[in-house]
Order: C-alpha cells, then structure tokens, then sequence
C-alpha cells in the first residue's frame, strides 16, 4: 500500500491519481492506434475522448454526490479530493457515453465503429485506476480469511479513505483491476475479428457488468444505505451497484442482438 508516491516539501504525489493518468494515457494510445487501424478520423475521435473524460468525472462526482448527499453536503471538500473520494465508475460511464454519443452524432463519426474500439480501452484504462486503487485504500474489501487477503498499516491512507487498518481485507481492488486487464485481452481479440459494428461495445457493457456484480460482494466500504437488499450473508445482500449492473446486462444483451440482427439485413 502506497497512498503518496513522491513526496516533495508540500507537493504530493497520490497514487491514485498517478495511476488514474497512466490509465488515460494507454487508453489514449490505444484509441489512437486503433482509430488509425480502422481508418477513422484519429484526430477527432482524440478530442472526443478528452471531453468525454471531463465530463466521465464529473458525473462520476455528481452519482456520488447524490448518494451520500447527506455526507458531502456536511463535507464538500471530500467530494473534490481524488485522494478521498473518486467517484462511482458507473455514473461516470453513463455521462461518457450519453456525451459521447452526442459528440459523434454532431461531428458525423461512425458511432459503434468508434464505440467499439472504446471499449477495450475504457478495461484497459479501468484496470489501472483499480491499481491505484488499491495503493490510497479507497474501495476496499471487506474483512476475510482467505490466505491471499491483505492487511493494511498506513494510518494516513485510513484518514483518507476510512480503510480498516490492521485487519485483513480482501483485496478486490486487485479482483477488478485482473478482471478488467482480462476483459480487455478478451475484447481485443473479439475487436481484431468482430463480424458487426457495436459487437465489442455491447460485450464490454456484459463483461463490466458480470466483473462488477460479482466484485461488489467483496466490497467492504460500502454504508448501510447502499443496499437494496440487506441479507444475512454477504452474497444474499444487494447493492445499488449491482442493480445497475443488472440493467447493464440487460442492455448489453439487448444492442448485441439488434446490432446482430442490423447487419444481417
């Protein structure tokens, strides 16, 4: 566990956040060399992708906002800090997207050509923000016994983040972080085959949804109205997490098969 990377007089270097631009930045790369393969507009597709991130963040904050409105109302400054408080991946997929959508529809861009080199890169950018993650102690596991869980020391990671130190936690940071490395792998294959445009977008809304759904079990920084359902056992609880991912499933599936049957026309 590493919060600070570099540390400086004053200046600080989170680890979140120096993870969080190294997965921008191959996500970058990725689109570029990608939209290069694909003979599509590199340049603008790049602007796109700077603006959707933006955007991607704040309604990252804004779903976060929103669910603990209480909690930021009596502390806005939370809300801004990277080192604290992210923001859920789930809001900020879906403000991405509907700006994204936008974005094309305006400039003329072939939409689920470009949505299908997105995907693989939003995995692979995914899977190092979830690194970072894991160095600041922000979404952390709940307790276990498993001989791979972690035990974290770093007292000013806890005021940061609210992590459980000297108790062992599972590490899903690092469940996510390989699933979206995997995810990533999987649909760059799919990308390098694909039969119809938005085949690899609509599989990466599946396979997220799947890793997320099951990932949210392990969870341990999840307050008590963040769930649906509260069960005896952690695998009979529900978040609200899980919800949207449940919908992200049927949505997955549902463009799957429309773009399949489109291009059968």
């Amino acid at each position: 566990m590493l919060p600070v990377i570099l540390k400086i007089g004053p200046l600080a270097i989170h680890t979140y956040g120096f993870m969080l631009a190294l997965g921008v930045a191959f996500a970058l790369w990725f689109l570029f060399v990608q939209a290069k393969k694909f003979t599509l507009d590199a340049s603008r597709i790049i602007d796109m992708a700077f603006f959707t991130i933006i955007i991607s963040l704040v309604g990252a904050k804004a779903v976060l906002f929103l669910g603990s409105f209480s909690y930021y109302r009596e502390n806005p400054g939370e809300l801004l800090s990277l080192a604290r408080s992210g923001g859920v991946f789930q809001g900020g997929l879906a403000c991405g997207v509907i700006f994204a959508l936008w974005y094309m529809h305006k400039h003329k861009i072939p939409t689920w050509k470009v949505a299908d080199i997105a995907g693989p890169a939003i995995a692979l950018g995914h899977g190092f923000g979830r690194i970072g993650c894991f160095s600041a102690g922000c979404c952390f596991g709940r307790e276990c016994t498993v001989p791979w869980g972690v035990t974290f020391h770093s007292e000013y990671a806890h005021n940061l983040t609210g992590i459980p130190v000297g108790i062992l936690l599972h590490p899903v940071q690092i469940y996510e972080s390989i699933l979206n490395f995997l995810n990533f792998f999987i649909l760059f294959i799919i990308l390098r085959k694909k039969k119809f445009d938005g085949q690899v977008f609509s599989l990466y809304i599946i396979n997220y949804s799947i890793i997320r759904f099951f990932t949210e079990f392990y969870r341990g920084d999840h307050a008590y109205n963040t769930y649906l359902i509260h069960g005896t056992s952690p695998y009979l609880r529900m978040s609200f997490p899980q919800v949207f991912c449940i919908v992200g499933i049927i949505c997955g599936f549902a463009l799957y098969f429309i773009f399949k049957k489109r291009n059968r026309v």
